[in-house]
Protein backbone atom coordinates (compact mmCIF):
# COMPACT_ATOMS: atom_id res chain seq x y z
CA UNK A 1 0.00 0.00 0.00
CA UNK A 2 1.21 3.32 -1.00
CA UNK A 3 1.69 6.63 0.83
CA UNK A 4 -1.51 8.39 -1.60
CA UNK A 5 -3.65 5.39 -0.87
CA UNK A 6 -3.34 6.00 2.60
CA UNK A 7 -3.86 9.85 2.48
CA UNK A 8 -7.05 9.05 0.22
CA UNK A 9 -9.80 8.49 2.94
CA UNK A 10 -8.23 11.57 5.19
CA UNK A 11 -8.91 13.44 2.47
CA UNK A 12 -12.23 12.65 1.56
CA UNK A 13 -13.60 12.72 5.28
CA UNK A 14 -12.56 16.25 4.90
CA UNK A 15 -15.25 18.09 3.35
CA UNK A 16 -17.78 15.94 5.83
CA UNK A 17 -15.90 17.57 8.89
CA UNK A 18 -15.84 20.82 7.45
CA UNK A 19 -19.67 20.72 6.50
CA UNK A 20 -20.18 19.25 10.29
CA UNK A 21 -17.92 22.00 12.08
CA UNK A 22 -20.32 24.44 10.25
CA UNK A 23 -23.25 23.16 11.42
CA UNK A 24 -21.94 22.84 14.55
CA UNK A 25 -21.89 26.57 14.67
CA UNK A 26 -25.43 26.99 14.76
CA UNK A 27 -25.88 24.30 17.71
CA UNK A 28 -25.84 25.43 21.44
CA UNK A 29 -27.08 23.42 24.82
CA UNK A 30 -29.15 25.24 26.31
CA UNK A 31 -27.59 26.54 29.91
CA UNK A 32 -28.64 26.44 33.70
CA UNK A 33 -30.71 29.23 33.36
CA UNK A 34 -33.10 27.28 30.82
CA UNK A 35 -33.86 24.82 33.33
CA UNK A 36 -35.42 27.19 35.65
CA UNK A 37 -37.70 28.49 32.51
CA UNK A 38 -36.16 31.59 31.93
CA UNK A 39 -34.45 32.46 28.53
CA UNK A 40 -32.47 35.14 27.22
CA UNK A 41 -34.79 37.59 24.98
CA UNK A 42 -32.54 38.48 22.25
CA UNK A 43 -32.71 34.79 21.83
CA UNK A 44 -35.13 33.08 19.23
CA UNK A 45 -36.99 30.32 19.16
CA UNK A 46 -37.34 28.06 16.56
CA UNK A 47 -39.34 25.02 17.03
CA UNK A 48 -37.73 22.32 15.87
CA UNK A 49 -40.33 19.02 14.78
CA UNK A 50 -39.34 15.47 13.51
CA UNK A 51 -40.92 14.31 10.52
CA UNK A 52 -41.39 10.45 9.39
CA UNK A 53 -40.96 11.88 5.85
CA UNK A 54 -38.86 13.76 3.64
CA UNK A 55 -41.82 15.96 1.83
CA UNK A 56 -42.47 17.40 4.71
CA UNK A 57 -42.44 20.71 5.57
CA UNK A 58 -43.11 22.87 8.38
CA UNK A 59 -42.40 27.06 8.31
CA UNK A 60 -42.65 28.97 11.54
CA UNK A 61 -45.61 32.04 11.40
CA UNK A 62 -44.58 33.56 14.58
CA UNK A 63 -41.47 35.08 13.68
CA UNK A 64 -40.27 38.58 14.40
CA UNK A 65 -39.97 40.81 11.31
CA UNK A 66 -36.66 42.33 12.19
CA UNK A 67 -35.26 38.79 13.07
CA UNK A 68 -32.10 38.66 10.50
CA UNK A 69 -29.86 35.68 9.18
CA UNK A 70 -27.35 36.05 12.39
CA UNK A 71 -29.56 35.57 14.78
CA UNK A 72 -30.77 32.12 13.88
CA UNK A 73 -30.54 29.16 16.02
CA UNK A 74 -31.75 25.75 16.37
CA UNK A 75 -32.77 24.06 20.15
CA UNK A 76 -31.66 20.44 20.40
CA UNK A 77 -31.23 17.65 23.11
CA UNK A 78 -28.67 15.35 24.04
CA UNK A 79 -27.20 13.61 21.10
CA UNK A 80 -28.06 10.69 22.63
CA UNK A 81 -32.00 11.52 23.10
CA UNK A 82 -32.07 12.37 19.70
CA UNK A 83 -34.02 9.80 17.28
CA UNK A 84 -32.55 7.37 14.65
CA UNK A 85 -34.37 8.35 11.86
CA UNK A 86 -33.63 11.77 10.01
CA UNK A 87 -35.30 14.91 11.10
CA UNK A 88 -35.52 18.43 9.19
CA UNK A 89 -35.99 21.87 10.21
CA UNK A 90 -36.54 24.91 8.37
CA UNK A 91 -36.66 28.54 9.19
CA UNK A 92 -38.24 31.59 7.33
CA UNK A 93 -37.41 34.89 8.53
CA UNK A 94 -39.00 38.21 6.93
CA UNK A 95 -37.64 41.65 7.18
CA UNK A 96 -39.61 44.57 5.72
CA UNK A 97 -38.67 47.84 5.19
CA UNK A 98 -39.77 51.32 3.44
CA UNK A 99 -38.46 50.25 0.35
CA UNK A 100 -38.20 46.44 0.02
CA UNK A 101 -39.37 43.16 1.49
CA UNK A 102 -36.60 40.38 2.17
CA UNK A 103 -37.42 36.87 2.75
CA UNK A 104 -34.88 34.64 3.70
CA UNK A 105 -35.04 31.06 4.40
CA UNK A 106 -32.65 28.78 6.62
CA UNK A 107 -33.27 24.50 6.40
CA UNK A 108 -30.49 21.76 7.54
CA UNK A 109 -30.36 18.92 7.41
CA UNK A 110 -29.30 15.97 10.03
CA UNK A 111 -28.01 12.27 9.08
CA UNK A 112 -29.21 9.07 10.96
CA UNK A 113 -27.60 8.06 13.64
CA UNK A 114 -24.85 5.37 13.06
CA UNK A 115 -24.43 6.77 9.87
CA UNK A 116 -21.67 8.98 8.54
CA UNK A 117 -22.39 12.25 9.66
CA UNK A 118 -23.16 14.83 6.94
CA UNK A 119 -24.67 18.38 6.93
CA UNK A 120 -26.45 20.38 4.30
CA UNK A 121 -27.52 23.93 4.77
CA UNK A 122 -29.54 25.95 2.48
CA UNK A 123 -30.06 29.66 2.27
CA UNK A 124 -32.31 31.13 0.07
CA UNK A 125 -33.51 35.10 -0.14
CA UNK A 126 -36.13 36.87 -2.28
CA UNK A 127 -35.81 40.44 -2.99
CA UNK A 128 -40.14 41.96 -3.33
CA UNK A 129 -40.14 45.18 -4.78
CA UNK A 130 -42.87 47.96 -4.18
CA UNK A 131 -45.59 48.48 -6.06
CA UNK A 132 -45.73 51.85 -7.60
CA UNK A 133 -49.09 53.69 -8.39
CA UNK A 134 -49.38 55.68 -12.35
CA UNK A 135 -50.67 58.39 -12.62
CA UNK A 136 -50.86 60.35 -16.11
CA UNK A 137 -47.41 58.02 -17.01
CA UNK A 138 -45.78 59.04 -14.07
CA UNK A 139 -44.46 56.43 -11.49
CA UNK A 140 -43.95 57.22 -7.91
CA UNK A 141 -44.43 55.60 -4.45
CA UNK A 142 -46.51 57.68 -2.05
CA UNK A 143 -42.67 57.46 0.26
CA UNK A 144 -41.04 58.79 -2.14
CA UNK A 145 -43.79 61.89 -2.61
CA UNK A 146 -43.90 62.27 1.08
CA UNK A 147 -39.75 62.49 1.64
CA UNK A 148 -39.06 63.95 -1.66
CA UNK A 149 -40.79 67.52 -2.11
CA UNK A 150 -38.92 68.33 -4.95
CA UNK A 151 -39.85 65.05 -7.24
CA UNK A 152 -43.26 65.74 -5.98
CA UNK A 153 -43.23 69.33 -7.85
CA UNK A 154 -41.94 67.77 -10.69
CA UNK A 155 -44.12 65.06 -10.78
CA UNK A 156 -46.87 67.70 -10.17
CA UNK A 157 -45.32 69.71 -13.58
CA UNK A 158 -45.47 66.69 -15.59
CA UNK A 159 -49.03 66.09 -15.25
CA UNK A 160 -49.76 69.76 -15.66
CA UNK A 161 -48.03 69.45 -18.73
CA UNK A 162 -49.98 66.22 -19.78
CA UNK A 163 -53.59 67.69 -19.35
CA UNK A 164 -52.34 71.11 -21.78
CA UNK A 165 -51.29 68.38 -24.34
CA UNK A 166 -54.54 66.33 -23.91
CA UNK A 167 -56.51 69.88 -23.57
CA UNK A 168 -54.88 70.67 -27.24
CA UNK A 169 -55.42 67.06 -28.81
CA UNK A 170 -59.05 67.00 -27.51
CA UNK A 171 -59.51 70.31 -29.01
CA UNK A 172 -58.28 69.10 -32.48
CA UNK A 173 -60.37 66.31 -32.14
CA UNK A 174 -63.37 68.17 -31.35
CA UNK A 175 -62.69 70.82 -34.52
CA UNK A 176 -62.39 67.85 -36.74
CA UNK A 177 -65.46 66.47 -35.71
CA UNK A 178 -67.56 69.35 -36.08
CA UNK A 179 -65.67 69.85 -39.89
CA UNK A 180 -66.54 66.42 -40.93
CA UNK A 181 -69.37 66.28 -42.50
CA UNK A 182 -71.64 63.19 -42.64
CA UNK A 183 -69.13 61.26 -45.00
CA UNK A 184 -71.18 60.49 -48.11
CA UNK A 185 -70.29 57.52 -50.37
CA UNK A 186 -67.79 58.88 -53.03
CA UNK A 187 -68.41 57.69 -56.56
CA UNK A 188 -66.32 57.86 -59.57
CA UNK A 189 -67.42 59.46 -63.17
CA UNK A 190 -69.94 56.42 -64.36
CA UNK A 191 -72.18 56.31 -67.41
CA UNK A 192 -75.59 56.60 -66.39
CA UNK A 193 -78.21 54.78 -69.19
CA UNK A 194 -81.74 55.36 -68.67
CA UNK A 195 -84.80 54.07 -70.87
CA UNK A 196 -87.32 56.74 -72.17
CA UNK A 197 -91.20 55.48 -73.37
CA UNK A 198 -93.53 57.74 -74.41
CA UNK A 199 -96.82 58.00 -74.72
CA UNK A 200 -98.49 56.50 -77.34
CA UNK A 201 -95.24 55.08 -78.35
CA UNK A 202 -94.30 51.25 -77.94
CA UNK A 203 -91.11 51.92 -78.28
CA UNK A 204 -88.50 52.54 -76.06
CA UNK A 205 -85.39 55.15 -76.36
CA UNK A 206 -82.08 54.49 -74.83
CA UNK A 207 -80.19 57.52 -73.20
CA UNK A 208 -77.08 57.65 -72.20
CA UNK A 209 -75.31 60.58 -69.47
CA UNK A 210 -71.86 60.58 -68.02
CA UNK A 211 -71.78 61.43 -63.93
CA UNK A 212 -69.04 63.19 -62.50
CA UNK A 213 -67.43 61.99 -59.73
CA UNK A 214 -68.73 63.28 -56.58
CA UNK A 215 -67.74 66.44 -54.99
CA UNK A 216 -65.64 66.89 -57.29
CA UNK A 217 -66.73 70.94 -57.68
CA UNK A 218 -65.72 71.33 -53.98
CA UNK A 219 -62.00 69.20 -54.73
CA UNK A 220 -61.33 71.49 -58.05
CA UNK A 221 -62.17 75.19 -56.00
CA UNK A 222 -60.33 74.15 -52.88
CA UNK A 223 -57.81 73.33 -54.95
CA UNK A 224 -57.48 76.36 -57.10
CA UNK A 225 -58.11 78.38 -53.69
CA UNK A 226 -54.66 77.20 -52.90
CA UNK A 227 -53.06 77.99 -56.58
CA UNK A 228 -54.02 81.81 -56.10
CA UNK A 229 -51.32 83.98 -54.73
CA UNK A 230 -50.95 83.37 -50.69
CA UNK A 231 -51.56 79.91 -50.88
CA UNK A 232 -50.25 76.87 -50.46
CA UNK A 233 -49.64 75.35 -53.91
CA UNK A 234 -48.89 79.53 -55.13
CA UNK A 235 -45.54 80.23 -56.81
CA UNK A 236 -45.50 77.09 -58.38
CA UNK A 237 -42.83 75.91 -61.18
CA UNK A 238 -45.23 75.71 -64.26
CA UNK A 239 -46.07 79.55 -63.07
CA UNK A 240 -42.84 80.99 -64.69
CA UNK A 241 -41.05 78.01 -66.46
CA UNK A 242 -44.61 75.93 -68.33
CA UNK A 243 -43.49 75.55 -71.77
CA UNK A 244 -46.59 77.80 -72.97
CA UNK A 245 -44.21 80.45 -70.98
CA UNK A 246 -41.05 79.99 -72.50
CA UNK A 247 -41.45 81.29 -76.28
CA UNK A 248 -39.44 84.50 -76.74
CA UNK A 249 -42.17 87.78 -76.57
CA UNK A 250 -40.13 89.61 -79.31
CA UNK A 251 -39.97 86.83 -81.52
CA UNK A 252 -42.51 86.78 -84.66
CA UNK A 253 -45.80 84.44 -84.05
CA UNK A 254 -44.79 81.75 -85.91
CA UNK A 255 -41.84 81.62 -84.54
CA UNK A 256 -43.53 81.87 -81.13
CA UNK A 257 -45.56 79.06 -81.74
CA UNK A 258 -42.57 77.35 -83.08
CA UNK A 259 -40.54 78.07 -79.58
CA UNK A 260 -43.69 76.40 -77.76
CA UNK A 261 -43.42 73.08 -79.97
CA UNK A 262 -40.08 72.85 -79.20
CA UNK A 263 -40.23 73.01 -75.44
CA UNK A 264 -43.13 70.92 -75.61
CA UNK A 265 -40.79 68.21 -76.67
CA UNK A 266 -37.79 68.83 -75.11
CA UNK A 267 -40.70 68.55 -71.50
CA UNK A 268 -41.18 65.03 -71.45
CA UNK A 269 -39.86 63.02 -68.70
CA UNK A 270 -37.85 66.27 -67.62
CA UNK A 271 -38.40 68.81 -65.28
CA UNK A 272 -39.17 72.61 -66.02
CA UNK A 273 -36.64 74.12 -64.10
CA UNK A 274 -34.32 71.90 -66.52
CA UNK A 275 -36.47 72.27 -69.44
CA UNK A 276 -36.07 76.01 -69.04
CA UNK A 277 -31.82 75.91 -68.91
CA UNK A 278 -31.97 74.00 -72.26
CA UNK A 279 -34.35 76.39 -73.83
CA UNK A 280 -32.34 79.53 -72.65
CA UNK A 281 -29.20 77.65 -74.55
CA UNK A 282 -30.99 77.33 -77.47
CA UNK A 283 -31.92 80.75 -77.82
CA UNK A 284 -28.33 82.28 -77.01
CA UNK A 285 -26.21 79.59 -78.59
CA UNK A 286 -27.56 78.08 -81.37
CA UNK A 287 -25.77 79.12 -84.40
CA UNK A 288 -27.38 81.12 -87.33
CA UNK A 289 -27.85 78.95 -90.82
CA UNK A 290 -26.08 81.41 -92.69
CA UNK A 291 -23.83 84.46 -92.44
CA UNK A 292 -25.77 87.60 -91.00
CA UNK A 293 -28.63 85.93 -90.30
CA UNK A 294 -30.00 86.17 -86.53
CA UNK A 295 -28.70 83.74 -83.66
CA UNK A 296 -31.22 81.66 -81.60
CA UNK A 297 -33.80 79.61 -82.29
CA UNK A 298 -36.13 79.27 -85.20
CA UNK A 299 -36.95 76.26 -87.98
CA UNK A 300 -34.14 77.80 -89.92
CA UNK A 301 -31.07 77.33 -87.68
CA UNK A 302 -32.66 73.53 -86.28
CA UNK A 303 -32.73 72.85 -89.71
CA UNK A 304 -28.77 73.82 -90.56
CA UNK A 305 -27.59 72.66 -87.41
CA UNK A 306 -25.24 69.69 -86.70
CA UNK A 307 -26.83 67.21 -85.17
CA UNK A 308 -23.87 66.63 -82.91
CA UNK A 309 -24.19 69.77 -81.61
CA UNK A 310 -27.82 69.87 -81.03
CA UNK A 311 -27.38 67.32 -78.83
CA UNK A 312 -24.34 69.06 -77.25
CA UNK A 313 -27.34 72.32 -76.62
CA UNK A 314 -29.92 69.66 -74.88
CA UNK A 315 -28.33 67.20 -73.11
CA UNK A 316 -29.68 68.27 -69.56
CA UNK A 317 -33.03 67.41 -70.95
CA UNK A 318 -33.93 63.32 -70.64
CA UNK A 319 -33.51 61.09 -73.50
CA UNK A 320 -31.67 64.01 -75.04
CA UNK A 321 -30.33 62.06 -78.07
CA UNK A 322 -33.80 60.46 -78.96
CA UNK A 323 -35.46 63.84 -79.16
CA UNK A 324 -32.33 65.16 -80.91
CA UNK A 325 -33.87 62.95 -83.76
CA UNK A 326 -37.31 64.17 -83.45
CA UNK A 327 -36.30 67.34 -83.43
CA UNK A 328 -34.19 67.19 -86.49
CA UNK A 329 -37.42 65.28 -88.32
CA UNK A 330 -39.85 67.73 -87.24
CA UNK A 331 -38.07 69.81 -89.14
CA UNK A 332 -37.94 69.00 -92.42
CA UNK A 333 -41.85 68.01 -92.32
CA UNK A 334 -42.93 71.13 -90.93
CA UNK A 335 -40.48 72.77 -94.16
CA UNK A 336 -42.27 70.71 -96.12
CA UNK A 337 -45.43 70.13 -95.53
CA UNK A 338 -46.92 72.72 -93.61
CA UNK A 339 -44.90 76.11 -95.19
CA UNK A 340 -42.52 76.66 -92.27
CA UNK A 341 -45.03 76.70 -89.59
CA UNK A 342 -46.53 74.05 -87.18
CA UNK A 343 -49.45 72.55 -87.75
CA UNK A 344 -53.03 73.86 -86.58
CA UNK A 345 -55.05 70.53 -85.45
CA UNK A 346 -54.61 67.84 -83.14
CA UNK A 347 -53.64 65.10 -85.36
CA UNK A 348 -51.29 67.20 -87.30
CA UNK A 349 -49.46 67.85 -84.41
CA UNK A 350 -49.52 64.34 -83.56
CA UNK A 351 -48.36 63.44 -86.79
CA UNK A 352 -44.72 64.68 -86.18
CA UNK A 353 -42.38 62.44 -84.20
CA UNK A 354 -41.82 62.76 -80.11
CA UNK A 355 -45.17 64.26 -80.10
CA UNK A 356 -48.02 63.07 -78.53
CA UNK A 357 -51.64 63.93 -77.25
CA UNK A 358 -51.00 66.06 -74.56
CA UNK A 359 -47.82 67.54 -76.33
CA UNK A 360 -50.62 68.29 -79.08
CA UNK A 361 -53.85 69.91 -77.17
CA UNK A 362 -51.45 72.15 -74.86
CA UNK A 363 -49.88 73.59 -77.94
CA UNK A 364 -52.83 74.08 -79.26
CA UNK A 365 -54.45 75.95 -76.38
CA UNK A 366 -51.42 78.28 -75.53
CA UNK A 367 -51.37 81.48 -75.89
CA UNK A 368 -48.47 81.23 -77.92
CA UNK A 369 -50.02 78.37 -79.73
CA UNK A 370 -53.05 78.45 -81.69
CA UNK A 371 -55.24 79.50 -78.43
CA UNK A 372 -57.97 77.16 -79.37
CA UNK A 373 -58.88 74.48 -77.03
CA UNK A 374 -59.83 70.69 -78.38
CA UNK A 375 -59.13 68.49 -75.48
CA UNK A 376 -57.19 68.24 -71.75
CA UNK A 377 -53.80 68.24 -71.49
CA UNK A 378 -53.04 65.39 -69.35
CA UNK A 379 -49.32 64.63 -68.07
CA UNK A 380 -48.07 62.39 -64.84
CA UNK A 381 -49.86 65.07 -62.46
CA UNK A 382 -53.01 65.27 -63.33
CA UNK A 383 -53.20 61.57 -64.01
CA UNK A 384 -51.62 60.74 -60.84
CA UNK A 385 -53.84 63.23 -58.51
CA UNK A 386 -57.59 62.61 -60.83
CA UNK A 387 -57.10 59.03 -59.92
CA UNK A 388 -55.85 59.17 -56.44
CA UNK A 389 -59.07 61.38 -55.91
CA UNK A 390 -60.87 58.24 -57.40
CA UNK A 391 -62.54 60.45 -60.22
CA UNK A 392 -61.70 57.22 -62.18
CA UNK A 393 -63.05 53.59 -60.70
CA UNK A 394 -59.73 51.98 -59.31
CA UNK A 395 -58.47 49.39 -61.48
CA UNK A 396 -60.77 50.56 -64.49
CA UNK A 397 -59.47 50.87 -67.96
CA UNK A 398 -60.15 54.72 -67.79
CA UNK A 399 -57.60 54.57 -65.34
CA UNK A 400 -54.48 52.68 -66.78
CA UNK A 401 -53.13 55.43 -68.81
CA UNK A 402 -52.67 59.14 -69.40
CA UNK A 403 -54.56 58.98 -72.65
CA UNK A 404 -57.48 56.88 -70.97
CA UNK A 405 -57.35 59.32 -68.04
CA UNK A 406 -58.24 61.80 -70.96
CA UNK A 407 -61.26 60.53 -72.63
CA UNK A 408 -62.83 60.07 -69.22
CA UNK A 409 -62.28 63.76 -67.85
CA UNK A 410 -63.99 64.97 -71.20
CA UNK A 411 -66.20 62.90 -71.10
CA UNK A 412 -68.09 65.03 -68.03
CA UNK A 413 -65.51 67.82 -66.99
CA UNK A 414 -66.91 70.92 -68.48
CA UNK A 415 -65.19 72.45 -71.82
CA UNK A 416 -64.07 75.44 -70.01
CA UNK A 417 -62.13 74.28 -67.35
CA UNK A 418 -60.20 72.05 -70.06
CA UNK A 419 -57.23 74.38 -70.32
CA UNK A 420 -56.69 75.57 -66.67
CA UNK A 421 -56.82 71.68 -65.43
CA UNK A 422 -53.59 71.63 -66.67
CA UNK A 423 -51.99 74.35 -64.94
CA UNK A 424 -54.00 73.31 -61.41
CA UNK A 425 -53.09 70.34 -60.86
CA UNK A 426 -49.21 70.37 -62.41
CA UNK A 427 -48.99 73.28 -60.00
CA UNK A 428 -50.78 71.73 -57.40
CA UNK A 429 -48.36 68.50 -57.91
CA UNK A 430 -45.29 70.25 -57.96
CA UNK A 431 -45.92 72.44 -54.85
CA UNK A 432 -47.93 70.52 -52.38
CA UNK A 433 -49.20 67.02 -53.46
CA UNK A 434 -45.46 65.93 -54.69
CA UNK A 435 -45.42 62.13 -55.62
CA UNK A 436 -42.72 61.73 -53.28
CA UNK A 437 -42.77 63.57 -50.08
CA UNK A 438 -46.10 65.28 -49.97
CA UNK A 439 -46.84 68.13 -47.74
CA UNK A 440 -50.00 67.00 -46.82
CA UNK A 441 -49.72 69.28 -43.66
CA UNK A 442 -50.63 72.40 -45.55
CA UNK A 443 -53.06 70.72 -47.96
CA UNK A 444 -56.68 71.91 -47.41
CA UNK A 445 -58.08 68.78 -48.66
CA UNK A 446 -55.88 66.99 -46.13
CA UNK A 447 -57.06 69.21 -43.07
CA UNK A 448 -60.96 68.78 -44.46
CA UNK A 449 -60.85 64.64 -44.03
CA UNK A 450 -61.40 65.29 -47.64
CA UNK A 451 -58.29 63.27 -49.13
CA UNK A 452 -57.57 59.33 -48.23
CA UNK A 453 -54.57 59.13 -49.44
CA UNK A 454 -53.53 62.33 -46.95
CA UNK A 455 -50.82 61.40 -44.17
CA UNK A 456 -52.58 61.51 -41.03
CA UNK A 457 -49.06 62.28 -38.98
CA UNK A 458 -48.67 65.51 -40.87
CA UNK A 459 -52.29 66.23 -41.22
CA UNK A 460 -51.97 66.49 -37.38
CA UNK A 461 -49.20 68.36 -37.26
CA UNK A 462 -50.39 70.66 -40.11
CA UNK A 463 -53.73 71.08 -37.73
CA UNK A 464 -51.75 72.21 -34.45
CA UNK A 465 -49.38 74.42 -36.48
CA UNK A 466 -52.87 76.40 -37.25
CA UNK A 467 -53.60 76.27 -33.82
CA UNK A 468 -50.51 77.66 -32.35
CA UNK A 469 -50.27 80.82 -35.16
CA UNK A 470 -53.94 81.29 -34.08
CA UNK A 471 -56.04 80.41 -36.19
CA UNK A 472 -59.38 79.18 -35.10
CA UNK A 473 -60.54 75.94 -36.55
CA UNK A 474 -64.41 76.24 -35.67
CA UNK A 475 -64.32 79.67 -37.29
CA UNK A 476 -62.70 78.23 -40.29
CA UNK A 477 -65.04 75.71 -40.38
CA UNK A 478 -67.95 77.83 -39.71
CA UNK A 479 -67.03 80.01 -42.78
CA UNK A 480 -66.96 76.84 -45.24
CA UNK A 481 -70.25 75.97 -43.73
CA UNK A 482 -71.57 79.84 -45.07
CA UNK A 483 -69.90 79.36 -48.21
CA UNK A 484 -71.71 75.75 -48.87
CA UNK A 485 -74.82 77.54 -47.64
CA UNK A 486 -74.86 80.43 -50.54
CA UNK A 487 -73.59 78.10 -53.21
CA UNK A 488 -76.94 76.38 -52.76
CA UNK A 489 -78.65 79.23 -52.13
CA UNK A 490 -77.22 80.55 -55.43
CA UNK A 491 -78.18 76.72 -57.35
CA UNK A 492 -81.86 77.18 -55.86
CA UNK A 493 -82.40 80.52 -57.31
Amino acid sequence: MTADSTEAPSARRRPTRMAAGALSRFRYREDSSDSDGTKDSSSVKIKKEEYDSEDDVHVPQDRDNDSSLSELSLDSDDEAAAPKRKSRARVTSTRTTKSKTTITTISTYTAPAGKRKRAATTATAVTVLPTRKKRNGVAATDSAKNEDPELEDRIRAKREIKDEEDDDASRVLAATAKRASPRKARKPARVITTKVKREGDNDETTTTHVEPPTDWELFYNLVMEMRQPGGAAANAAVDTMGCERLAQASASPRDRRFHTLISLMLSSQTKDTVNAVAMERLYTELPAHKPGAPVGLNLDNILAVDPVLLNQLIWQVGFHNNKTKYIKQAAIILRDQWEGDIPSTAEGLMALPGVGPKMAYLCLAAENGWNRVEGIGVDVHVHRITNMWGWQKPGSPQAKTPESTRLSLQSWLPKEKWKEINWLLVGFGQAVCLPQGAKCGDCTLGLRGLCRAANRKKVNEGRKRRIELGEDIEDFVKNEEVKDEEIKEENEL
